[in-house]
């Protein structure tokens, strides 16, 4: 079981090594970088292009360019991993670059994974397998659907804009949405704390909504109709494929069908034990980014 955090969590005395947060720009990993920052931490924040993220150490990351990988890891002792995105075998480029991190002296490692993916599962379900193994103090944060899959770019916020509606093939199933700031949180809580978790942490909102009860939140908010518009798998499937490869395209249909078997039907208590305050409800999420 995850360890219990106090209310005021025992952080360690910042060493003079830096953390690298991988997807530094990201939905998580921007707020996991301004997290670290404000608690005096080193960054090194990681992507594509190197961009600067608040006062942190802009380097270039990519993770299908292994000779970006050295120059990121230097002065490193710990790493925020977020998986290369619609990658159906991301443990290839991972694990190696695992393997090159622990020599480097990275001592904690933070992966981002997904309540869907158990240790040994598909896709970064086989890096949460090998995480042990390669380092001492570990933590895998497994959240829940993400809150702001509704808002910016996402492809449910992009239809909410267009028409109004949410396509999936959830059913009735619910799901424990849970807000990046609250994953960010942990994430900091995970790579800071004097104790690492080493363990897996499913992370949720405090109440598990169907798809249904997200567009009556959304149409009381925001004052726009919203609805939920129910499909096939196969229907999602072939939706999703005109926009990403097909292998990639039937896993997220796939976590959809789980959904409506109710695989997402749980919270979990572990946002309010890491950081000592409860996680963000869908109401106040919507009242804050789109009211």
């Amino acid at each position: 079981m995850p360890r219990a955090a106090a209310s005021s969590p025992a952080a360690e005395v910042p060493s003079d090594r830096a953390t690298l947060v991988i997807g530094a720009t990201g939905t998580t990993g921007r707020r996991v970088t301004a997290g670290l920052l404000a608690e005096g931490r080193r960054v090194k924040a990681g992507g594509r292009t190197a961009t600067p993220v608040g006062g942190a150490q802009a380097v270039r990351f990519d993770w299908n360019e292994p000779a970006t990988w050295g120059p990121a890891l230097d002065g490193v002792d710990r790493a925020y991993l977020v998986p290369p995105i619609g990658s159906s075998d991301p443990a290839a480029v991972i694990l190696p670059f695992l393997h090159q991190a622990r020599t480097a002296g990275v001592l904690r490692a933070v992966l981002l994974s997904s309540s869907a993916i158990p240790a040994g599962g598909p896709a970064v379900g086989q890096v949460h397998q090998a995480l042990p193994g390669l380092f001492e103090q570990w933590a895998v944060l497994r959240p829940s659907w993400f809150m702001q899959n509704f808002t910016g770019t996402a492809p449910h916020a992009r239809s909410i804009r267009e028409d109004g509606t949410i396509r999936t093939a959830a059913g009735d199933g619910r799901v424990g949405f849970v807000d990046a700031r609250d994953i960010a949180a942990v994430a900091v809580r995970a790579l800071t704390d004097a104790q690492a978790p080493d363990t897996d942490l499913i992370l949720t909102g405090p109440q598990a909504l169907s798809h249904d009860e997200v567009a009556a939140i959304m149409t009381e908010v925001t004052g726009r109709t919203v609805v939920h518009r129910h499909l096939t798998f196969d229907e999602l499937r072939d939706r999703w494929a005109a926009e990403i490869p097909l292998e990639f395209a039937t896993m997220l249909a796939g976590m959809d069908r789980a959904i409506a078997g109710g695989a997402e039907d749980r919270t979990s208590d572990t946002v309010q034990r890491l950081t000592g305050r409860p996680p963000s409800t869908f109401r106040a999420f919507v009242e804050r980014e789109l009211s």
